[in-house]
């Protein structure tokens, strides 16, 4: 993703617009230090953060899945299922 200095960007404010409504995103800096990320309006919203317990109900964990025998788990790593 380009950088532009204030400076820059005021100069080149235009055709950045257009860049950034295409879909090419770039970031403002003042004195080096990124301030600001400039996005399309419609570009897509950054996933939101996964939390513990987002596939409650959809999946099922044995009672057992941690007693796994080492004779079972070379046979899995052997028979490739």
């Amino acid at each position: 993703m380009q950088t532009y200095n204030i400076h820059d960007a005021k100069t080149q404010l235009s055709r950045l617009v257009e860049q950034a409504a295409k879909g090419d995103s770039f970031i403002i800096a003042k004195a080096g230090k990124p301030m600001v990320k400039v996005i399309a309006l419609n570009a897509p919203e950054p996933s939101q953060v996964k939390r513990f317990g987002f596939m409650a109900e959809q999946i099922q964990v044995p009672n057992d899945f941690d007693h796994t025998s080492e004779s079972e788990i070379v046979k899995l790593f052997e028979n490739g299922t």
